[in-house]
């Protein structure tokens, strides 16, 4: 789990005027229709999320194009690859490379030892089974499970990361919590009412609003002024007065 981040206290904007469906409608209009994803594996998705750290998006993506090419992304295939072959991948992906090789490592040996190399049945497990079994992985916690079951297209769940989890806290979705995992459950708990269970529109919610977060609404120095929700937003109401 990413270190938890501080935001400022804001009163929020009525609850029930915050329409999440017309949030991410003016989100695509803005930034477009995101890129397909790169992988809807639930085994790639893991590598995915370790295969770097700290990189861009871009980059992140690159490293694990090359970890496909030069060792395979199945789980055997990760344990029979040379240590080099890893490498030309997690070198791309930051810093401390060598770490990562074993990491990937582990996450193929858990893979064998509890799934028989297969990650596909255990999606359909119920809901929070299929997400204690995901977070038996290295670096795979609540969101990053809900990701997996989201991006498999399993479970009609919304997947937030903190750059997303930030974009509606200050919308005014919930307050701010004791804790990350607090703050999630309580944005989740909010908009669930609202989640559609359409697979391609939860997908594209999750890009949107982590993009949001990450160009516009960052944790310093938020471009408040470009922002295209920032009529519905509690934070930028606040900033205003």
């Amino acid at each position: 789990m990413k270190c938890r981040e501080r935001w400022p206290e804001f009163p929020t904007v009525s609850r029930a005027a915050l329409n999440l469906q017309q949030i991410v409608s003016e989100l695509q209009k803005h930034y477009g229709t995101p890129a397909p994803l790169i992988t809807d594996d639930p085994f790639e998705l893991i590598l995915l999320e370790n295969v770097a750290y700290l990189v861009s998006d871009e980059r992140r993506e690159e490293a694990f194009k090359l970890l496909r090419r030069h060792a395979g992304t199945m789980p055997h295939e990760i344990l029979a690859a040379l240590n080099e072959d890893i490498l030309k991948a997690t070198r791309l992906g930051g810093m401390r490379p060598e770490e990562r090789v074993g990491r990937l490592r582990e996450i193929a040996l858990i893979a064998m030892d509890e799934f028989d190399g297969d990650l596909k049945p255990l999606l359909k497990l119920p809901l929070t089974k299929a997400k204690q079994a995901l977070r038996k992985f290295p670096s795979i916690g609540e969101p990053s499970a809900e990701k997996i079951l989201m991006c498999t297209r399993s479970y009609p769940v919304l997947s937030l990361d903190s750059n997303a989890l930030r974009v509606l806290v200050r919308l005014g979705f919930a307050e701010e919590k004791k804790n990350y995992t607090a703050t999630y459950r309580a944005v989740q708990e909010t908009i669930k009412d609202q989640l559609s269970d359409d697979y391609d529109w939860l997908i594209r919610t999750y890009l949107l609003l982590r993009q949001h977060g990450k160009e516009l609404c960052k944790t310093n120095r938020p471009q408040c002024e470009k922002c295209p929700v920032n009529e519905a937003c509690a934070y930028f109401k606040n900033r205003k007065r």
